[in-house]
């Protein structure tokens, strides 16, 4: 635990860091900012600060930097001061009108999450595999095209066309939609998918099951695999930190993989805590090391999705925090 002059101190150093992304001295932090204190003791605070593992200088006599523990005593004070409850203003209010006005609701909070944080924000839908499906409809266009629509538990409405090599009857097509409702309504869509096509054709004995079945879990995939709405690569890319390959690649190459991503969601889903904050070292993934993660879930816990903002360690911490805490209170509302 810091005493009070300590924590203050180191406020202010990270403060500035974020803002110059330059090492920081006792001088600069005396002429900044209003420590009542006189350089001296500033620079012994400093000194106890990197000992204690707070802070490091990356070369001599060249002022210090915050180390993933400075961040994190940093933040940990941060929302305990500024977030208590739940934040709206300004940030809200944008979020909230890109929300409700825009038919790509994802696309756009995402890039209303960069424009506000100016690094790179994600925002995740809730997975498909968590609904539970309520209905099947199958309505008939011509002998070989119909319309599959899927009404979820949670109010969703699915649509796909079907193409038929051979021609299906009308009542043939009702009649495999009687057999599907009976053997999938209730069910959800992992559990439709572990039950697996073959076992579900032959409980319905029925070769158009097959086809129908096959579609609707092609379908599944195709919205899993585009659940991330990301946005702002470059905004993050443009930050000093990444201004060298070494220091980039790692983390477009997670970008890149949806199962680091998904693990990481994973786990900010199963936390339990209303926002998590992942600093650099703290994040499972080696290569998001130089990175910090500010994540919230958002929606019914069984079918919930994730807003997320990445950005450097050096984020504004302050700015991020309230920008996922008003697009969680946008996307939930909904």
């Amino acid at each position: 635990m810091l005493s009070d002059r300590r924590q203050k101190v180191l406020q202010a150093l990270i403060e500035d860091y974020i803002v110059h992304a330059q090492p920081v001295g006792s001088r600069t932090l005396v002429d900044r900012y209003s420590l009542g204190v006189s350089s001296a003791t500033v620079r012994n605070e400093l000194s106890v600060l990197e000992d204690e593992g707070y802070l490091t200088s990356p070369h001599t006599s060249a002022g210090r930097i915050p180390t993933d523990a400075g961040y994190r005593a940093f933040v940990n004070d941060l929302l305990e001061r500024e977030f208590g409850d739940e934040t709206e203003g300004d940030a809200f209010d944008e979020l909230r009108d890109a929300a409700t006005k825009m038919d790509d609701l994802m696309d756009k909070t995402s890039a209303a999450l960069t424009r506000l944080t100016d690094c790179l924000s994600i925002v995740l839908a809730p997975s498909l595999l968590a609904t539970s499906v309520k209905q099947v409809s199958l309505v008939s266009f011509t002998p070989h095209r119909a319309l599959m629509v899927v009404v979820t538990n949670d109010g969703q409405v699915l649509d796909r066309h079907i193409e038929f090599a051979d021609e299906v009857a009308s009542d043939e097509l009702a009649s495999v939609q009687n057999a599907l409702n009976e053997v999938l309504s209730g069910k959800s869509m992992s559990e439709v998918r572990g039950i697996g096509v073959q076992e579900v054709c032959d409980a319905l004995s029925s070769p158009l099951a097959h086809v129908v079945i096959d579609e609707l879990m092609a379908f599944v995939d195709v919205e899993e695999s585009g659940r991330a709405h990301r946005l702002g690569i470059s905004s993050l890319l443009s930050k000093p930190e990444f201004s060298n390959a070494a220091a980039a690649l790692p983390v477009l190459q997670v970008l890149e993989d949806d199962t680091v991503l998904m693990h990481l969601f994973d786990d900010v889903a199963s936390s339990g805590n209303p926002l998590e904050v992942r600093i650099g070292s703290e994040n499972d993934a080696s290569q998001l090391s130089g990175v910090s993660v500010v994540a919230a879930q958002y929606g019914p816990s069984d079918a919930s999705g994730v807003v997320a903002v990445i950005g450097p360690t050096r984020m504004d911490y302050s700015k991020v925090i309230k920008a996922v805490r008003a697009a969680r209170s946008a996307l939930r509302d909904l």
